[in-house]
């Protein structure tokens, strides 16, 4: 069971090969052996993850099963769930049991998964290293000296460790895909309203979105499945007919023409990533792929207007968190403006204080023009390089990261080289395109590279064929970080 997949566990729990409960207290004996080691974990809750996997059976044995019925997942702590600590990563948060489940939750409730628990993150999912929340680091099962990428961290090593099958995410600026390139998994970002954001604690409203996390592009389509579809609470929401997104994995890709930007492939990719990208097109050539020049002219401009835009929002979505209705409150203060002063200068970490104050600054009068409509402008410019870039090729790739994993706190005290490690994934948020990464290779140090796939609007499961076609080719999906074995 250690390195089953999503789709291989349900096919076991349809033969009845084994029972619900007994693969989700496999699991939770994993993680209760090994999750310290990781620190990928907040929330544990095994009488609820149980009693799940009790009714899951009795779904099986009643002939209700769906695909998904039993098996064991976890949901990032970003996602409110009902009767769990939802903490987002935050002190301020760090006594919220949420009364109500978000609309992914609900989803994956009825598609009959069982929540083993909530993943650690980044706080408020603002970091690319998970290292920012208040929970401590999390680390990277191939190698615990190096970042699992964020914010969507123990998310992705919690499922590169085999301490769950598969887990959900949040990609703002690449939250879901750099964790899960760094980490040797494969993530996807939908594109944006597909998935509703209803319980998923915002960030940033016009970026933020919700996607699956797992092994392989088989796995990522069964939770897609289950999560994706219009829910009126949401006003980004899109009302779009059901589909199935894994659909299309067993068609050939002969043919597809794959886009290749040339600022994807310029100064900053390092050698091993480089050459990790070079072997993976050259087995997409293989595969009967045409490659495609193409460019995206403004991309480098990604970054600068991402944390304008990023910061904007965070600063007006946060400030709900002020101690007064749920939540920490400071233990003392001299009046209502000092609690909201006090709490929030005790329950926000240094990271979203700096977001909060950078983005309260370009909304300030004065400011506004010069920083914050302006980059709604190249945001608009940004997605229109992938219009044109689209009208010549089916699929984008390139790298999803300019390196593997670096060293725990190696980047911490550089918040502009932190932010430029999220530099060839920002531009899909931007955007609103869907985008995944999946593993491709390693490096000289054996860490994991991961490769970008990029498609036009509302084509993830052609996105998602051309990642099972790679992975039908290739076994880097199947590789596991030294020790998983010995560790049972």
């Amino acid at each position: 069971m250690l390195n089953s997949t999503l789709a291989s566990l349900s096919r076991e729990l349809a033969a009845k090969k084994l029972s619900s409960v007994e693969a989700s207290e496999y699991y939770i004996n994993r993680i209760n052996r090994l999750s310290n080691k990781y620190n990928c974990f907040i929330t544990l809750n095994e009488e609820l993850s149980l009693a799940q996997a009790r009714a899951a059976d009795q779904l099986r044995a009643a002939g209700r099963a769906q695909p998904l019925t039993g098996v064991p997942i976890a949901q990032k702590d970003i996602f409110c769930t009902k009767g769990w600590l939802t903490t987002c990563g935050s002190k301020i948060l760090s006594n919220f049991v949420s009364p109500y489940d978000a609309h992914v939750v609900e989803r994956l409730n009825a598609a009959g998964a069982v929540n083993l628990g909530k993943t650690n993150m980044d706080e408020f999912a603002m970091g690319s290293s998970n290292e920012t929340s208040y929970y401590g680091p999390v680390k990277n099962p191939w190698d615990v000296s190096t970042v699992p990428g964020g914010s969507s961290g123990g998310s992705a090593a919690a499922v590169a460790a085999r301490l769950v099958p598969a887990a959900t995410g949040t990609d703002t600026g690449g939250s879901i895909r750099q964790p899960a390139a760094l980490t040797g998994i494969s993530g996807l970002k939908p594109t944006y309203g597909v998935v509703s954001r209803y319980g998923m604690i915002a960030f940033a409203s016009s970026l933020d979105q919700a996607g699956p996390m797992a092994r392989t592009a088989e796995d990522l389509a069964l939770m897609l499945n289950a999560m994706a579809g219009f829910d009126e609470r949401d006003s980004t929401s899109l009302r779009r007919d059901p589909e199935d997104y894994g659909r299309d994995l067993a068609r050939p890709i002969a043919g597809l023409r794959v886009g290749l930007p040339k600022e994807f492939f310029a100064d900053g990719v390092s050698p091993d990533v480089a050459k990790a990208l070079d072997e993976a097109i050259a087995q997409y050539k293989k595969l009967g792929c045409e490659m495609v020049e193409v460019a995206l002219p403004n991309m480098a401009l990604s970054v600068p207007v991402y944390y304008v835009l990023a910061p904007a929002e965070a600063s007006s979505n946060l400030a709900r968190f002020d101690g007064a209705r749920y939540g920490y409150r400071a233990k003392e203060y001299a009046d209502l403006l000092d609690m909201y002063k006090r709490t929030r200068a005790e329950g926000f970490g240094a990271e979203v204080k700096r977001r909060i104050l950078i983005g309260t600054y370009v909304l300030s009068h004065g400011y506004y023009d010069a920083y914050y409509i302006r980059a709604q402008k190249l945001r608009r410019l940004i997605a229109q390089d992938f219009a044109a870039a689209f009208e010549k090729c089916d699929i984008i790739m390139g790298p999803t990261t300019p390196t593997t994993a670096f060293k725990l706190g190696e980047k911490a005290a550089d918040p502009v080289q932190m932010y430029l490690s999220d530099i060839y994934t920002i531009a899909v948020n931007l955007a609103g395109l869907p985008g995944m990464s999946i593993p491709c290779g390693f490096d000289g140090k054996g860490l994991p590279v991961g490769l970008q796939i990029i498609g036009d609007y509302f084509r993830e499961a052609q996105m998602l064929n051309v990642a099972h076609q790679y992975q039908l080719a290739t076994d880097w999906h199947e590789r596991m970080p030294s020790g998983i074995l010995s560790e049972g």
